[in-house]
């Protein structure tokens, strides 16, 4: 239990930024770092409340964790994810990013007034059978993507690096990587 309180992020489930910061000091001379971003979450959260943004941190977490390649995502703070890819260089890492980028942009997600649940299944049949569908909303994030170099020697200088190819990404119009 301490571990998790220590290491884990409460909301998302996904490993904190203790632990990024642990993992950044045994990285070796060989890896890529991305840093990914919700994009619009300010106004998104302000449009519809900040427990559907919790559920959209949710959502988009659950997606990143699944990244391939063999990257760890963590929670960075926020609405900002990082993705370390140990033993890879960045051209090895886009894939994995961009389809992890493009099932969060293709995904509907629904948005339900709790207030209004039915107590029990009968009556949610019911109240399905004549009502519309609920509205449905979509999240996009953006990337950046830094491996490490002789100009970016150390891990911070590359979470740096890929701080500043996900703001370039944002730039040159959201939902996109850069790197």
């Amino acid at each position: 239990d301490s571990y998790n309180m220590a290491y884990r992020d409460e909301l998302t489930g996904l490993l904190g930024r203790r632990a990024l910061n642990e993992r950044m000091r045994g990285l070796g001379r060989h890896y890529s770092i991305a840093m990914l971003d919700i994009d619009h979450f300010k106004k998104f959260n302000d449009t519809h409340g900040h427990d559907v943004g919790d559920e959209v941190l949710k959502l988009v977490a659950a997606r990143i964790s699944r990244v391939a390649g063999g990257g760890t995502a963590y929670r960075y703070g926020g609405e900002e994810f990082c993705v370390v890819f140990p033993r890879k260089g960045s051209d090895e890492c886009v894939d994995a990013l961009e389809d992890v980028r493009e099932g969060i942009a293709s995904y509907e997600m629904s948005l339900r007034d709790h207030s209004q649940r039915p107590e029990t299944s009968s009556e949610g049949a019911r109240k399905r059978g004549g009502k519309a569908a609920p509205k449905t909303v979509k999240v996009t994030i953006s990337m950046g993507l830094a491996e490490r170099s002789e100009e970016h020697a150390s891990p911070e200088e590359v979470l740096k690096e890929a701080d500043q190819k996900l703001y370039r990404a944002k730039k040159a119009g959201r939902n996109r990587l850069s790197y």
